[in-house]
């Protein structure tokens, strides 16, 4: 019966994914360790690489509508990557299943919902306000961002969070690219989201593999039912008041958060 729940939970998961862009993470993280009873370490690393593989897929579909830019991954990349290394580095030194890392990882996580709630209720309420195309010519100057270490530094923030909670390469890395680069359309400002997170969840869940946070198993049950539900949900997703389940999403997540920071 778990098996089957698994592969039920990784299709929901997909479902969402493919219906509304929100990260895997936010949904697939909380649900292992509320309804399965998974270790926290071992939900961040296992989810890790689960949002890698489904994003990869989104990616290669980006690249061949050539509406990544490159750039921006690259600079995100540059703070988000290393960042994903020291924080790493650290967990080694520690030990995953150290109590004490198993605490800020709950705490951090709740905080991460929280955070991901908020942006994802914003893009409900005003994602519809944002530009959906770039004016010729405009393309360089879009793709410039405000102040040169603002992808640096906010990547590394965002590197250090998907680490230590496998949360923030979603609704919380467009908010980030929103901040950083105004003048971006939105197509495109989900496009480096999504290629940027690809990297960085990779490094990240092989680190956590490394580390022996990683059940392989549940990744592939995971897997399997999340890749239909991803082609259902992108399907679906112009049928549907993306606005209604964006809105209902926060709530969820912000719940999830809240009981995550209490224990």
């Amino acid at each position: 019966m778990h098996d089957v729940a698994f592969v039920f939970a990784g299709f929901f998961v997909g479902l969402v994914v493919g219906l509304t862009g929100v990260g895997g993470g936010s949904l697939m993280t909380p649900i292992l360790i509320f309804f399965f009873g998974v270790k926290p370490y071992l939900a961040v690393g296992t989810d890790l690489l689960f949002a890698a593989f489904t994003k990869l897929g989104g990616t290669v579909r980006l690249a061949r509508a050539r509406v990544i830019d490159w750039r921006i991954v690259l600079n995100l990349s540059a703070g988000s990557i290393p960042a994903a290394l020291i924080t790493l580095y650290i967990l080694h030194h520690i030990g995953p299943t150290n109590p004490a890392v198993q605490s800020l990882m709950t705490s951090t996580l709740g905080a991460a919902l929280l955070l991901t709630a908020a942006a994802t209720f914003y893009k409900a309420v005003r994602g519809k306000a944002l530009p959906a195309t770039l004016a010729q010519g405009q393309e360089a100057r879009a793709a410039t961002p405000r102040h040169w270490s603002l992808p640096l530094l906010l990547g590394a923030v965002v590197g250090t969070l998907v680490t230590l909670t496998s949360v923030g390469a979603g609704a919380i890395g467009v908010s980030v690219l929103l901040i950083v680069y105004p003048l971006l359309p939105l197509p495109r400002i989900v496009a480096a989201d999504i290629a940027y997170a690809v990297p960085l969840t990779l490094v990240a869940g092989l680190g956590h593999a490394s580390l022996g946070s990683v059940d392989w198993p549940l990744l592939a049950k995971l897997l399997a039912g999340s890749l239909p539900g991803i082609w259902l949900g992108s399907h679906l997703m112009h049928r549907i008041n993306e606005r209604v389940i964006r809105s209902a999403l926060s709530v969820l997540l912000a719940w999830a958060g809240l009981k995550l920071i209490a224990i």
